[in-house]
């Protein structure tokens, strides 16, 4: 039942696809389609938007309205979207460099405008893509194919960063914990604002190998090892807590749209919010 699901929202013209054999992307996107197709939608309400990297092939094999951008450029297309035509639901996949490397201050300033898209940062702690360098995500000692010597860089921690810069949803989950990742996602896909849901997904071709995780059931066995539910996470120590990522809901508080707002308060503040959306779609070709 759940393979018919996900293969109901693929366009099959596109398969075979382009990501390696145990790559936990494919998990990832059999998450997304399963939590899309909890919510009833239909496919043509729905735009999912992509930068450069492994994770943003995705919308070349769903069957929605789909656009493939410039690298770190998902969420200002994404933004842009959301804004002209509000009634869709859009989604923006992006990988670890994608989202907040190059994309950076899209990221933040997407968190800080709170339109409501669902972002969701398939992180595999490398660019998997353009040749195994490392990321903003990439750990502490890492090997990648710029730091041969392990990396010193002090690593993003992108559910921090998604709250400082105003998130009202912030989660994470990795590629192994698939029903509580179908859920998360469902949540964030219904959260009425920007939601931000980090995805530990897994690379053995570039990060495994240069870090003793050389196959995905060593990589599997590497999250079990690491990854734990939040109340559990926060029970440790500090020193207990150095190699561990916490997975779970971070934030969930509900916060004034944007688009919602802009609507309201600019266009005509003496309509009613239903009344302004219709006009507002009908001025820009929209038939609701």
């Amino acid at each position: 039942m759940k393979t018919e699901i996900v293969l109901s929202y693929l366009r099959k013209d596109k398969l075979p696809h382009i990501w390696c054999p145990g790559c936990g992307h494919g998990i990832i996107l059999g998450s997304m389609m399963r939590a899309v197709h909890k919510t009833g939608w239909k496919k043509d309400d729905i735009a999912l938007v992509s930068g450069i990297g492994c994770s943003s092939r995705t919308p070349g094999y769903v069957d929605f309205n789909t656009l493939h951008t410039t690298h770190g450029r998902s969420l200002a297309f994404a933004a842009g979207i959301k804004f002209s035509n509000p009634r869709l639901n859009v989604i923006s996949v992006m990988g670890d460099g994608d989202a907040v490397a190059i994309g950076g201050n899209h990221f933040i300033h997407a968190a800080r405008r709170n339109l409501n898209i669902t972002a969701l940062v398939f992180n595999n702690y490398i660019y998997g893509m353009t040749g195994g360098q490392f990321s903003p995500t990439t750990p502490y000692k890492a090997i990648a194919s710029t730091t041969p010597y392990g990396n010193i860089d002090k690593n993003f921690d992108i559910p921090s960063l998604a709250i400082g810069a105003g998130a009202g949803f912030v989660a994470r989950s990795t590629a192994i914990h698939v029903p509580g990742l179908d859920d998360i996602i469902y949540q964030a896909l219904n959260y009425d604002g920007f939601s931000v849901v980090e995805i530990i997904s897994f690379c053995h071709v570039q990060y495994g190998k240069r870090n003793k995780l050389k196959t995905p059931l060593s990589m599997i066995d590497w999250l079990k090892s690491i990854a734990l539910p939040i109340a559990a996470y926060e029970k440790l120590g500090e020193e207990q807590r150095r190699d561990k990522i916490p997975i779970g809901i971070f934030k969930n508080i509900p916060t004034e749209e944007y688009s919602q707002k802009y609507i309201k308060e600019i266009i005509d503040p003496n309509k009613s919010k239903d009344s302004i959306l219709k006009d507002y779609c009908k001025a820009k070709l929209y038939d609701l």
